[in-house]
């Protein structure tokens, strides 16, 4: 896993969830999913990790919270 600021964990309901797929657009879809239950980032661009099979996104969340909170549950913004 990249690492990520410890902002983004800061605080009870945050967290940072990395989807690793088969293929892009598993990973774009699963990231996305993500903000129908959560506020969330959505997801980030698409990256690969050397050595590793298949591709990665990021999203940073807070669980529990309404979608519309996304601003107030990542302080200091997303990466």
């Amino acid at each position: 896993m990249r690492s990520f600021d410890a902002v983004h964990v800061s605080e009870p309901g945050l967290v940072v969830v990395e989807v690793a797929a088969g293929d892009e657009a598993t990973a774009l879809a699963a990231g996305a999913e993500l903000g129908e239950r959560w506020a969330t980032s959505g997801p980030s661009e698409v990256w690969r990790e050397i050595g590793e099979p298949g591709v990665r996104v990021r999203t940073y969340a807070h669980v529990g919270a309404p979608v519309e909170r996304m601003n107030e549950a990542c302080p200091g913004g997303v990466e």
